[in-house]
């Protein structure tokens, strides 16, 4: 990292979201809970989700009243094992967090629960909704539409959102399976860092209407925001690298996300009606399946905790001492990060200082 960062230790810069949140009309237990969800990311070390996101992709849409800080949720239909919840635009965590548990619940008495959600906006790292589920001896799955950003193979324009499609799973080990990843080569979160940063884009991340590569990492924002550029899918370009897998994945999260619950798809996620901005009026699904009406849970960890340390220690490329399995690195994130907080580069400062002075929030003397 660059030496204009600066490390904030997480209960300051957690208090300091839940207030900012409240600022704007959040209510104080919904505040807490994204707040809660934005700092596990800064835990994990996914910097593209966590405090970075707060001015611009909550304060600025709540300020520009195309999200709403008061989370209405309504059951629209719901049996033994589903529900479909309407989350009228409204806070994405809460909505997630709240239906994620709705699905854990249906799952302790029937084995399995599943919660579709319409009308929900971003709910921050998609894992978070995972862990809740592995952290109570369950596998849990989600997935996520966006505004369109992946062009399909062999096209170039921005269709399908970067629609990450989640799974947590518990070991017996100190962290649990988690593979949290988007549909697209990488999310636009991602972009946004490089941004930041000033750093050029890897060659194939984002093509142009022409089918070439953009690495111009501000410019490649500018072009996916005014629909001139697109995301690849997990992949890459064409079928040589295996693109169209990433692409028919991020399809089946665009039909789940929209065909269960009547909810929007494809272009309707713009965020934009005749120019006007509007709600992104996002999908969600839920899946949580009760380990122990399989199998006894502590086996279920043995035997996981025993794939993935085979997996580890089978046999390293030449130059690589080491193997990872997901969540792994999230773990070591946590325990290189637990006493130091979160990294604070020079524009989430400015970002920060222009909360804090222009609501008002007292208390705060950074060092920055």
């Amino acid at each position: 990292m660059d030496d204009s960062v600066i490390w904030i230790d997480f209960y300051t810069m957690e208090r300091f979201m839940v207030d900012v949140f409240k600022a704007v009309g959040v209510p104080e237990e919904d505040a807490r809970i994204c707040a809660d969800v934005l700092i596990t990311s800064d835990k994990r070390g996914i910097d593209s989700h966590g405090i970075n996101r707060l001015k611009p992709i909550y304060i600025d849409r709540i300020k520009d009243g195309i999200l709403s800080p008061i989370t209405k949720i309504e059951v629209v239909k719901e049996g033994a094992t589903t529900a479909v919840v309407d989350g009228n635009n409204g806070m994405g965590h809460v909505i997630g967090r709240k239906s994620m548990a709705m699905a854990l619940e249906k799952a302790r008495t029937y084995g399995m629960g599943m919660v579709a959600v319409r009308n929900s906006s971003h709910y921050g790292i998609a894992g978070y909704y995972a862990l809740m589920a592995a952290d109570a001896d369950m596998i849990g799955m989600t997935g996520s539409n966006a505004r369109p950003s992946i062009a399909p193979t062999f096209g170039v324009e921005n269709m399908l959102g970067t629609n990450p499609l989640v799974f947590g799973i518990p070991t017996d080990e100190d962290f649990p399976f988690v593979i949290d990843c988007a549909t697209s080569i990488t999310q636009r979160g991602k972009i946004e860092v490089y941004a930041r940063q000033g750093r050029d884009l890897p060659f194939g991340w984002v093509v142009d209407q022409e089918g070439r590569s953009t690495t111009d990492a501000g410019e490649a924002l500018r072009q996916l925001i005014d629909g001139t550029a697109a995301l690849t899918p997990l992949g890459g370009i064409g079928e040589d690298g295996g693109g169209y897998k990433g692409y028919g994945y991020a399809t089946v999260v665009e039909i789940l996300c929209a065909a269960l619950q009547a909810g929007g798809y494809l272009k309707m996620l713009t965020g934009f009606n005749n120019g006007e901005k509007v709600p992104y009026r996002l999908g969600h699904f839920f899946i949580a399946i009760d380990i122990s009406h399989f199998i006894d849970i502590n086996d279920f960890k043995r035997t996981a905790g025993r794939i993935l340390r085979e997996i580890r220690s089978s046999k390293k490329m030449p130059g690589h001492d080491r193997i990872y399995t997901a969540g792994e690195k999230e773990h070591c994130a946590w325990l290189e990060r637990k006493d130091r907080g979160v990294p604070v580069n020079r524009s989430l400062q400015e970002d920060i200082i222009a909360l804090r002075d222009d609501l008002c929030i007292t208390g705060y003397a950074f060092p920055f």
